[in-house]
């Protein structure tokens, strides 16, 4: 007879064995989620030229905007939720839930239409930088950005539930489960891109399509799931509206969706920064950097997602011991997967980058070189977002804002601005690297000053 692997519970003592095999859902479909996020980036790079390619960059970050909304309402809720489920009062962990993902199917509609509205302004926007094309060429540009957003907005809605639902399957003690939807959904992301751009030829528009498309399975199929009976801690049903309580999940899930919105503008400050000193094959190999990122970042994310349950219910349980343990055992991992992960990156630079310039020699090479130095940050950046998402476990939204602001946007600005003046394009690789050691003292001196406060040390 087979034997049926036993879940594993939020209350259990976690050993570095039960706490990896826990969060290696998290990880496996949030790197998931990273690879099929970019199989638009290249089946347009590699089927429909730069042109498209170059459009795609530059209107992804209105997108991640709006849709990281849901992220934050997932995130900011898990806490609450998790902490509740600690506390043993399951009644309310359900009526927060159930609230949330009603809240969020509200506010997704609502910021689709506004999205829509606006895509044409924001790609005209956008665009105003690119001085290197014709007129024509921007129009075309315009025309791409604006098609491909008002495509993904139609389905926002089903995009934010999505991220939502992330960190509320792991809550449920189902992070399997979620990975399971996600690699579905990821799968139909890849074979009708490869159908719609690669074989029918429609370009952006078929990226479009084939994103929206598996973004509704992503988004839909938890629904179902939750919404009937099921043998998980959450189960959708009746619930009443508390401002209270989704000011507080706000508040702490702020700094997800500051995270993704400096982001995006950041990424507007490199794009501008390698315009003026290389054109428009800099915006190409930054979005490349960005796309590979996204995979390796990706793994801390994932590591963030699945460990924050356990986090919320050992700190609504009190249970010191096992907040330490798992605050201790944490940073040895994200630590060691941060060294992996530079040597890997830098040692493959060339590998990876392939996949998606590999037919343009020149370009190639100046991705190359820009992601082994882009590589540098993986040390440190999964402390950093860890720490985070550490304290947005303990409902503690104010310290975790300022680690992932510092980190996203103030660091990264200063340091993009300032590092190419005296060392040129050198500056633009090397200022996410310098933004995250920076980020990383700020870290440090934050878990000495609350280690008291909440007795993880």
């Amino acid at each position: 007879m087979k034997k049926v692997k036993e879940r594993i519970k939020l209350s259990e003592h976690f050993n570095y064995s039960r706490l990896f095999r826990f969060v290696l859902p998290s990880i496996v479909m949030m790197v998931f989620i990273s690879v099929y996020g970019i199989v638009d980036g290249f089946f347009v790079a590699n089927f429909a030229g730069e042109l498209q390619f170059a459009a795609l960059n530059l209107i992804f970050p209105l997108i991640m905007i709006l849709g990281s909304v849901g992220f934050m309402l997932g995130t900011g809720g898990n806490a609450v939720v998790s902490k509740a489920l600690g506390e043993g009062n399951t009644e309310k962990a359900n009526r927060i839930f159930s609230m949330l993902v009603y809240v969020t199917l509200v506010f997704g509609v609502l910021l689709a239409v506004v999205g829509v509205l606006i895509s044409p302004f924001m790609a005209r926007l956008f665009a105003a930088s690119e001085e290197g094309l014709s007129v024509s060429e921007k129009e075309r540009l315009i025309e791409y950005c604006t098609v491909y957003a008002r495509i993904i907005l139609a389905v926002l809605p089903a995009f934010m539930l999505q991220n939502a639902f992330q960190g509320f399957f792991v809550t449920a003690e189902k992070p399997r489960l979620g990975l399971y939807v996600t690699v579905a959904a990821g799968l139909g992301n890849v074979v009708f891109d490869a159908l719609f751009v690669a074989v029918f030829g429609w370009g952006l528009v078929g990226a479009a399509l084939a994103t929206a498309l598996n973004q509704i399975v992503g988004g839909v199929l938890p629904l179902f799931y939750f919404g009937r009976k099921n043998d998980s801690l959450l189960r959708l049903g009746k619930t009443s509206f508390d401002g209270k309580t989704l000011g507080k999940v706000c508040i702490n899930g702020l700094s997800e969706l500051m995270t993704n919105i400096s982001l995006s503008v950041v990424t507007i400050f490199y794009n501008a920064q390698l315009m003026r000193f290389i054109g428009i094959q800099g915006v190409s190999a930054y979005g490349v950097l960005q796309y590979i990122g996204f995979i390796f970042i990706g793994v801390f994310l994932g590591y963030s997602v699945g460990s924050a349950p356990i986090i919320g219910y050992q700190y609504g349980a009190q249970n010191d011991a096992e907040l330490k343990n798992v605050y201790k055992k944490s940073l040895f991992i994200v630590l060691a997967l941060g060294v992996m992960m530079t040597l890997i990156a830098g040692v493959f630079a060339e590998v990876l980058a392939s996949v998606f310039v590999g037919a343009d020699k020149e370009l190639l090479a100046l991705t190359t070189h820009g992601m082994r130095v882009y590589a540098l940050c993986f040390v440190t950046c999964g402390v950093n977002i860890f720490a985070s998402a550490f304290f947005t476990a303990l409902s503690n939204g104010g310290v975790s804002l300022l680690i992932s602001f510092s980190r996203t946007f103030v660091c990264q600005i200063i340091a993009v601005l300032v590092l190419p003046e005296f060392f040129g394009v050198e500056g633009v690789w090397a200022s996410v690297v310098v933004a995250e050691v920076i980020t990383l003292f700020l870290t440090v001196a934050l878990f000495a000053l609350e280690r008291k406060r909440y007795r993880y040390l």
